[in-house]
This record gives C-alpha cells, sequence and structure tokens, in this order.
C-alpha cells in the first residue's frame, strides 16, 4: 500500500490494496485475517467500554428535570433547532 501526500489537498494519499489476483495464493485469506485480528484488537476494548455502560443515565436526566422545572436552568428550543441544523450541514 502507497501512502503520501496529494498535492491538491495536502491529504495522504492511499493506493488502493492490491487485487486477490495479484497476491499470492492464499496471502488473500491472509491479509484480510491480519486485518480483522488487528481490527479486533483495536475494537474490543472500545466495545466492552461501551457494553458496560448504560444506554442513558437516569440520575443525570433526573437531575437536568428537576434543575429544569426549578427554573434554575433553560432549555432555548429554537438555539437547539440551529444548533442541529449546523451540525447537520443545513443551509439557513
Amino acid at each position: 500500500m502507497k501512502i503520501g501526500a496529494n498535492p491538491l489537498n495536502g491529504l495522504p494519499e492511499v493506493a488502493a490494496p492490491k487485487t486477490a489476483d495479484e497476491l499470492a495464493p492464499g496471502a488473500a485469506a491472509a491479509a484480510v485475517d491480519s486485518a480483522s485480528a488487528a481490527e479486533s484488537a483495536l475494537l474490543t476494548p472500545a466495545r466492552q467500554a461501551l457494553a458496560g455502560m448504560p444506554d442513558i443515565d437516569a440520575a443525570k436526566v433526573a437531575e437536568l428535570r428537576d434543575a429544569l422545572a426549578r427554573g434554575e436552568i433553560s432549555f432555548d428550543a429554537g438555539r437547539l433547532a440551529a444548533l442541529i441544523q449546523r451540525y447537520h450541514g443545513g443551509r439557513s
């Protein structure tokens, strides 16, 4: 695999990996197994950490709900909508 700077945008330029036909017999399967193992080694700790976390922090939700009810914090629906539009590429 070739990596170099693309002069047009300054981003790395990555050459396409070799096709199965260009690899020695059995090398394609080994390359896939190697890539899968490396990806698995990187993602496994992250998956385990996510699995251990609750989907929703119920205590934090209750705390925020109570603070809103007491008027300690405010909610601006228009600002939230604008932020969502900006994040998702909406045009004004």
